[in-house]
């Protein structure tokens, strides 16, 4: 397993997003699911507090990784709202949010520590000055940030005091389907040195090949309705049928694409898909082949999905 750089942290390219547990994923399951993928070399595991009821992704993340603690890098956030007492980043609920995911997680130091969403009540710089505390403290090695757009990252970037702890990432949607980010935040991110942690790089499991043109969905799978029913569209499912031929003319399959493709960028850090099985930790990680597009791959890709 390859692995990039977090600020200081050397994570692998391929990590493991916990939102599944504690929610679809009992405490059994995500047992299943940390063994394989440390297996498979994967060290990157990403939760949140807001994951599973009252914290359950940390909790099973952090008993899972009891007894070897030292094998992993642990990627937790803060800020979405729990209850209304405990949301924000006003400094205050910062350190208390910090603690109380350190007590979930059974352990005594967070690898990095993300800013869920921004808070538009809350100067960043305070935010920043609740969070350099951690760090100095030992509590928080790095810190990122998540939902931002590039004006806000700027802004972070100039609050930033000198010596101080700084975003070393920041996680946003992005995938074939989801391109907002090449709207200059890969760019911001090259400028300030920032790594790049994209979420739902699968689009919701469009991009695994398991919905195809024509075929029924899969029952119980998580496009068979709700709000990401409307991924599945005739548009999309075509466009998915030309992205696997494409992939397998070049011997490979539509996941190592969606991989490849995401790390073909260097400002990207770490691919994280969420897992509910133990084969499913395994294919993704085997999926992290190392391919590089000529101009005419990036050219056809770009005539497969067309604008937007």
């Amino acid at each position: 397993m390859r692995t990039r750089r977090i600020g200081s942290l050397e994570v692998s390219v391929v990590g493991v997003g916990c939102n599944n547990f504690g929610r679809r994923v009992d405490e059994a399951g995500t047992r299943r699911v940390v063994d394989a993928a440390l297996e498979a070399g994967i060290n990157f595991f990403d939760t949140a507090d807001i994951y599973g009821d009252e914290g359950a992704s940390e909790r099973f993340l952090g008993r899972a990784l009891r007894g070897r603690r030292g094998e992993a890098l642990i990627a937790t956030k803060f800020g979405k709202p729990m209850d209304e007492a405990r949301r924000g980043a006003r400094p205050e609920y910062v350190r208390r949010a910090a603690e109380d995911s350190l007590q979930r997680l059974g352990t005594d130091y967070i690898d990095l520590y993300q800013l869920h969403e921004p808070d538009p009540e809350v100067p960043i710089a305070e935010t920043l000055g609740a969070l350099n505390e951690l760090v100095r403290e030992g509590k928080v090695r790095e810190i990122g940030c998540s939902n931002f757009s590039v004006e806000q990252l700027r802004e972070a970037e100039a609050a930033a005091q000198p010596g101080s702890a700084r975003f070393v990432s920041v996680q946003n949607e992005y995938s074939l389907f989801h391109r907002e980010p090449e709207e200059g935040m890969l760019a911001e991110c090259a400028r300030q040195n920032i790594a790049f942690i994209p979420y739902f790089p699968l689009a919701s499991g469009l991009l695994t090949g398991k919905y195809r043109k024509g075929a029924p969905v899969p029952e119980g799978s998580r496009l068979s309705g709700g709000r990401y029913g409307t991924l599945l569209s005739d548009e999309n499912l075509e466009r998915v049928e030309q992205l696997i031929s494409f992939a397998e003319a070049r011997g490979r399959t539509l996941l190592e694409l969606a991989f490849a493709w995401l790390l073909d960028r260097p400002q990207v850090a770490s691919v994280i898909a969420g897992a509910t099985r133990t084969e499913q930790v395994r294919a993704n990680a085997a999926a992290a082949v190392e391919w590089h597009f000529s101009d005419a791959d990036r050219a056809e890709i770009d005539r497969i999905l067309g604008p937007g």
